[in-house]
Parts: C-alpha cells; structure tokens; sequence
C-alpha cells in the first residue's frame, strides 16, 4: 500500500499573515489562492476605457463574437487601475504593474498598487436633522468601539470611523470588528452601528450612496437651511397669510417678526417671546435639547418652545405659523382671548410654503470618504528614494487616483488621500487579517518625471503588454477626470519645474 502524496502548500507573501495555501484553497483574506502550485491573484485587474460608458466583461466583440484581435482598447485609451492588482508586500518589490502608454503624444507612466493601509478609516457624511449623538460621542459595531462622531456641519452629521488606534491599539476584536466594518462601507455595503450609551443609544444604518436608517425609520430630507436662513429664504411666502412664524431647530431657531428679513418687508412685532438663549435679532440658540422631533430637538409640540406673549404687543386673534428646517412638521394657531396659541386648520397658502420648503430639501444620502496615508510600501513600490514621490505629487507632476478615481491629497507631509467610496469600481476594497484594508493606488505621471524621480524604470510595461481578455473593462465615469489628462500636471501650465 503506497502512502498517499499531499499537494505541497505554498507560501504567499502579499501581506505579513504569510499564509500557507494548499492547492485548490485560497489564503486567509480570500485574495490570493493556490492554483496549481501557482500563487494567483483571484480578483480580475481592472481596466478603465476612456471614451466609453459600457460596461463589457471582455475585450471581444459583443455583437460578432469574434476573439480578441489585439486592439487593446477598441478605439479607447486604457487606465490599468490598481483594483485586482495585487500589493508590493513586502516593501522592497516594484509595484505589480508598471505601465507605459503614449497620451497626446506624451509617454506617460501608470504605477499601479493595492496598498495595504493599517492608518486609514472613513469620514462619513450622514444628511440628517436628526440628533444621532453628541460630539465626541462613541460609534459601536457588534459591541466594540469603531470610531466617534465629530461635529455637525450645515445639515448633516460626521463620523470618524476607523484608524490605526481602533485597527491596532485595542483588544484583537476591536480590530477585526473595525476592519470588517470598514471594508463593507468602503465596498458600498450596510453597516448598523449603535451611537451613544445605554439609556441614550441612537442605532445607524449607513450605507454609501443610500439614505441613513436612523432608529429604524428611514431619512428622507436634509434641511433646506437653519432656522435663520428659512427666514430669510421664503419670508416672502408668509407675508400677508401669518402674522408670525418660527423656524424650529436645534442650532438657530429663526423668527419672522424679528429677524432683518421681517423687518425689511415691515412685519410689525407680536409680542413673541421663545425660551433659549437670544443671538442677534430673530435668532434663538438652545430653545431645546437635540432629539429626533422638530428640526433635530427633542420635541414633538413646537408650543413648548414659546414663553408667554407680552399682553402690550400681542393680540387676539394673532396667527402664527410654526415649521421645521425640512418642511415636514408645521402647525397653525390662533391667540385666544387670554393670548394663548390654539390650533385651528392652515390655511392652504401657509400649506403650500411648507411644501415649497419640503421642496427646497435636497434627499438625505450616507457619504463615505475614505482616507489613508500612503506610507513606504506603497512609495518602495515607486521609487527607491520614498521622499521624492511625495515631493512629486506635492508638485503636481504625480497624479494620485484611487480605482481611477480622484483622490484628494492633504496638504503637509506625506501622502495622505481621501476618496469618495461611489466613485470608485464596485468591490475595489480588500483586507488582510493583520488587520488592515487593502485599497487601490494609481500614481500617473510622464515617464520622463519618472526616470528623474528614482522610479524602477527597468520594470516598465506596455499597455498592451498588460491588458488582457481576463481583465475587468469599465467605461470611464462622466463624473471622474482623465487620470492622464493634461490639466492634471502643472508642466502642461507651462510652469517651472
């Protein structure tokens, strides 16, 4: 009886995890497998082609069916991202793909990588009035702190999520959790959070591009303004159909009456006095806690807001208006006898300004950036000499893209970029188990800049050379500029260089 023979596993080296794969298997982060003794990357490299807004599997003619005949982009130029292309783990290698290709008869150089990031994390912009926590407050995944929210800006909430403290600096789940949660907002999935303590817990559902589910009910508007600005912006509707009218909101609760618009179309005082802490004329700070009520307070009937009228201003009979930043809660009343706000049906022309600014609103939607720093595995894979790629791109003569989209770059040293998830090719985003994500990098710049720089001239490809029928084609986005274009580098101003 012969002794069986096991396949003999390989090692991959793409990250520190140095995974032992047997043929058939794929290694810890589902990235890389044994085929045949061959370590191979299992996600396709993905292309983008200018010019084109198709979407196409492979580089055959759909409508003939025949093979490939060799013109790599079928009439349009061809940006080899780095999604699909695997990493320069560890530091001292090239970066997988080196491509070179002539654009408006300048040879330019495409360096393509898939870097692994241990200090990243997302911003996230959430459209809401709603009251998700407080500054400072705690993000929670599966129990284990992600992150915290950051300040309020007009009409919508910030959340700082991830980082190398939350990657590394906490208990081995906290880091798994975090890196999970992560790569599935990076890759435009769902992820429900919970935000604050027990007793004062707010639960989140984000997703890229989606509208945030917050506490179960589904946001619909952002607000059209502050509670000033609505004043301001639709005074005009109220003139002549409500004696008064209050914007509710947490942060600057406005009020006709007082506030310049009113008083430059000569509305006369009413006597109205709100609770809260008086800015400049018919602006009200603090008139209540923040909530999920009107325009982010916590409450649900506006009158609790008002103190009593002044009986030497006021008068019976007075009408008044009160509304929320989105148009979507508003009431009528009337003074009594004793100058007390009763509700009576609105009328149809206060209705309508409701309306106009429900109109007004634009639709709540969850944006997440991600940002990373590009550190010296993914500048080794560049060039020998790291510092001068960060001077390169600090000099607009390198192009930074993410999946080819455009990345922003921070100002100050070294390379740090952001990135809008949605604008990015779908499933862009990996991760290794160290942890840390695993995100696409693209430096573009002329070969010529390339050479000077230090960059590893030697392992420079054709275009052709790389594109193949396996690859993933993607048209160019309307809303994403040309990596190659020449606006992108200050040589083609003119400008020293």
């Amino acid at each position: 009886m012969t002794d069986r023979i096991r396949p003999e596993k390989i090692r991959c080296d793409a990250c520190p995890v140095l995974c032992y794969i047997a043929d058939g298997k794929s290694g810890a982060c589902d990235r890389y497998a044994n085929h045949g003794g061959e370590l191979v990357r299992l996600d396709a490299l993905t292309v983008i082609e200018s010019g084109s807004t198709r979407v196409v599997p492979f580089l055959k003619d759909a409508q003939t069916g025949d093979d490939w005949d060799g013109n790599i982009v079928q009439q349009n130029r061809a940006f080899v991202t780095a999604v699909g292309a695997g990493t320069t783990y560890p530091d001292y290698k090239p970066a997988p793909f080196i491509v070179s290709q002539q654009v408006e008869g300048i040879d330019m150089v495409t360096v393509v990588t898939e870097g692994i990031f241990s200090y990243c994390g997302v911003k996230v912009k959430i459209d809401t009035d709603r009251h998700i926590g407080h500054e400072r407050d705690v993000v929670r995944v599966d129990g284990e702190p992600i992150g915290h929210v950051m300040t309020s800006e007009y009409g919508s909430k910030m959340l700082s999520l991830g980082g190398v403290e939350h990657l590394t600096g906490g208990s081995k789940k906290e880091g798994r959790v975090t890196c999970d949660a992560l790569l599935r907002l990076c890759n435009c999935e769902a992820v429900e959070m919970v935000i604050g303590e027990p007793g004062h817990e707010t639960t989140l559902i984000v997703q890229a591009g989606r509208a945030p589910i917050i506490n179960g009910a589904e946001e619909k508007l952002m607000r059209v303004g502050c509670g000033s600005a609505a004043i301001g912006m639709f005074a005009k509707q109220w003139l002549g159909h409500a004696d008064d009218v209050v914007v509710v909101d947490d942060h600057i609760t406005g009020v006709l009456s007082e506030h310049q618009a009113g008083k430059m179309l000569d509305v006369p005082p009413t006597g109205i006095r709100i609770k809260g802490r008086r800015s400049t004329p018919g602006r009200y700070f603090q008139v209540a806690d923040p909530g999920t009520g009107w325009g982010g307070t916590d409450v649900e009937d506006p009158l609790v807001i008002l103190d009593k009228f002044k009986p030497d201003v006021a008068w019976p009979g007075l009408r008044l208006m009160m509304v929320s930043t989105t148009g979507e809660q508003f009431a009528y009343y009337e003074l009594d006898a004793d100058l007390v706000p009763q509700p009576v049906p609105i009328p149809e022309k206060l209705r309508a300004s409701a309306e106009l600014i429900a109109e007004n609103c634009e639709p709540s939607v969850c944006s997440v950036l991600f940002m990373g720093g590009a550190g010296g595995s993914l500048r080794a894979g560049v060039t020998e000499n790291p510092v001068r790629l960060t001077k390169s791109v600090k000099s607009s003569l390198t192009h930074v893209s993410c999946g080819g989209a455009a990345a922003y770059v921070w100002p100050g040293g070294g390379i740090t970029v952001m990135v809008d998830v949605t604008e990015m090719p779908s499933n862009s985003f990996g991760y290794v188990p160290t942890p840390a994500l695993v995100a696409p990098i693209e430096f573009t710049m002329r070969v010529s800049d390339y050479g000077t720089l230090g960059g590893h001239v030697s392992e420079i490809k054709p275009v052709a050379q790389v594109v193949s029928e396996r690859d993933r084609k993607l048209g160019k986005r309307d809303t994403q500029p040309d990596p190659n274009a020449r606006e992108n580098y200050r040589w083609s101003r003119g400008e020293d260089e």
